[in-house]
């Protein structure tokens, strides 16, 4: 996992690299999505979308941090291991971070 400072730095970035996805949706919930963008101030839905990805995403990434599990992970980044093998540490150990 990165750091907060790690993140904060590619949260600043401009302009910040996007990349495209596709995912499924129920129509019901895109139709609304599109009616209340606007509403909200937002040019589209997908802007919308990306707002309440970004603020479910800080929200879990502050209720995260300094779990044991990250604590775990930056001493065994300090100590050279890879991000990759941590990862599949944590997913084959099924560990949870709170």
């Amino acid at each position: 996992m990165k750091t907060t400072t790690e993140r904060i730095q590619q949260r600043l970035q401009r302009p910040r690299k996007m990349t495209t996805i596709s995912m499924r949706m129920p129509e019901n919930v895109l139709e609304e999505l599109k009616e209340i963008a606007p509403m909200l101030g937002f040019s589209g839905y997908q802007p919308l979308i990306r707002a309440y990805i970004g603020q479910g995403l800080r929200q879990d990434l502050t209720r995260l941090e300094n779990s044991p599990v990250q604590i775990l992970t930056e001493s065994l980044r300090k100590q050279g291991i890879a991000d990759e093998v941590i990862s599949a540490a944590i997913a084959e150990s099924g560990l949870k971070s709170a």
